[in-house]
């Protein structure tokens, strides 16, 4: 198949993109009559629906501001007043192409006889919002292309619009299968990993370490391709319940919600829905909150421990979800939440999610660092969350520009921060209580690596630690669920329709 030329290129030195009468060149032109869109002039859109357009300026800010889509997309569309059926295609539109830039851009590689990067950034996210529409979504070919090419003339001009239009009338030709295997047969070099990274969109490394992590956590290394599709699939709104506040069937019928698969805290909202129009999430007595996130912070409260259970720490506790879920269990146990953040818009979001607990749940949420908080405090605490910061390789179909963010360079300094974090924290528990290891990723060197170097360390420090069996805590709470036969537990989207979370439970000896 012929490529597209012409607007959307880079500019390269010395490049006219006129012609002998000083008109602009477009790919429509150098193509012939074939490549022009079918309507007369005068009948063309001139412009895109503001529900694309949204989602483009939400790829635009990815872009050039390393922004996330979840929090740019909701404020734009409020402000823009899209709502509805529209709010929702704006969503999946900008979230879906996010999700599938690696699959697109390959596509596009192919159609327009060029590689991506040599395409102007504003241009080439034109094309993957119209390729996702094409091969994606079931938007009829015609009003893709014709949309997107609106919309490119609107934001890029008519020369730009011109290339759009020849890129996605070469890639509505054929189905999504068929340009699948082309471009799993252009992919180089040419082996299992490269053709899983290309078709199903992920980043090289990424298929690498998600295979590790598989083979590392018990399950079939077989399963790598059901995951990273899975990775790829829009994730339900999913609701918590925090005990004693509401409960999960009075908060089912007011949102027509039905019950989660695993935690009984855990609602999925039907067709979506705003979780913002209900009142038990705007005071508090709910929130949203991933099941498997719920699964491990429930996991840790059920966890047992010796001696008193009074005083409970969350020490990385922004955006605050599993501190609201903690605390609700702490108020009906008579036990009481310290709640640590280091970065102070991230300790205010804290607050917002525990302004509807009992009072005297919560103790306190500060600011400070948690890699001092044990040395600070000593022993103060009988049970203790850290959910350290990581890659995010486990929430990739919630956040999907984290796939195309982060290296392989990332991951020493993260597994540092996370050694420091998890000294910090059975230092900062006492003699009998409880250490709940989580990261919201499953590679081996943020979860399993971690966990085994600083049980190392403190043992040789002299400290007494017990690793509990993470399994049965979470079996306690839902009975059932598909984990192999290990002290710590890792979930994961192909299987529990969770993300991939991993926790480990650690008790102080001495």
């Amino acid at each position: 198949m012929s490529g597209a030329g012409g607007a959307g290129e880079r500019p390269r030195d010395g490049a006219d993109r006129r012609d002998r009468q000083g008109r602009e060149r477009g790919a429509a032109r150098a193509q012939g009559r074939g490549a022009r869109t079918a309507a007369a002039p005068s009948a063309r859109r001139r412009a895109g629906d503001p529900a694309r357009g949204a989602a483009y300026d939400v790829l635009r800010a990815v872009d050039t501001s390393d922004s996330y889509a979840n929090l740019v997309l909701p404020p734009l569309l409020r402000e823009r007043r899209v709502a509805g059926r529209d709010a929702a295609f704006a969503t999946e539109l900008a979230y879906g192409t996010l999700r599938l830039r690696g699959r697109y851009d390959a596509v596009i590689e192919l159609c327009a006889s060029r590689p991506a990067a040599s395409i102007d950034p504003p241009v080439l996210d034109l094309l993957r919002l119209g390729m996702h529409q094409v091969l994606g979504m079931r938007v009829p070919a015609h009003a893709a292309v014709s949309e997107t090419v609106g919309l490119a003339r609107e934001r890029a001009g008519t020369g730009a619009s011109q290339f759009v239009n020849a890129v996605l009338r070469a890639a509505s030709r054929e189905p999504l299968e068929t340009w699948l295997e082309r471009i799993a047969e252009a992919a180089q070099p040419a082996d299992d990993t490269t053709r899983l990274a290309v078709t199903e969109s992920h980043p090289a490394w990424v298929v690498r370490a998600l295979r590790e992590a598989l083979a590392g956590s018990g399950r079939p290394v077989a399963e790598l391709e059901d995951l990273l599709r899975a990775d790829n699939q829009a994730p339900q709104v999913t609701l918590v319940a925090r005990p004693g506040l509401v409960e999960a069937d009075e908060l089912a019928a007011d949102a027509g919600a039905r019950p989660g698969r695993w935690a009984p805290t855990a609602l999925v909202l039907e067709g979506g829905g705003d979780p913002a129009a209900l009142a038990a999430v705007r005071d508090g007595r709910a929130g949203v909150q991933d099941e498997g996130s719920q699964l491990v912070t429930l996991a840790l409260t059920g966890a047992p421990l010796d001696g008193p259970d009074e005083r409970w720490l969350d020490l990385c506790a922004g955006p605050g979800g599993k501190a609201g879920l903690l605390g609700a269990v702490a108020a009906r146990r008579g036990a009481r939440l310290v709640a640590n953040e280091v970065q102070p818009h991230r300790a205010r979001l804290v607050e917002q999610a525990v302004a509807g607990l009992p009072a005297g749940a919560v103790e306190e949420v500060r600011t400070g660092d948690g890699r001092t908080l044990g040395a600070d405090e000593p022993g103060a605490y009988d049970r203790v969350l850290v959910d350290a910061p990581c890659t995010g390789l486990g929430a990739l179909r919630r956040r999907p520009e984290s796939r195309w963010r982060r290296s392989p360079a990332d991951l020493a300094g993260l597994a540092e921060l996370q050694r420091a974090l998890l000294t910090s924290a059975l230092a900062a528990v006492r003699v009998g209580g409880v250490v709940a290891y989580v990261t919201c990723s499953p590679h081996l060197a943020e979860t399993q690596l971690v966990v085994k170097d600083v049980v190392r360390a403190r043992t040789k420090a002299g400290d007494g630690l017990e690793v509990l069996d993470a399994r049965a805590a979470v079996l306690a709470v839902a009975p059932g669920i598909d984990l192999p036969e290990r002290d710590d537990v890792q979930l994961w989207p192909h299987v529990h329709g969770t993300d991939a979370m991993h926790l480990t439970l650690l008790r102080r000896t001495s």
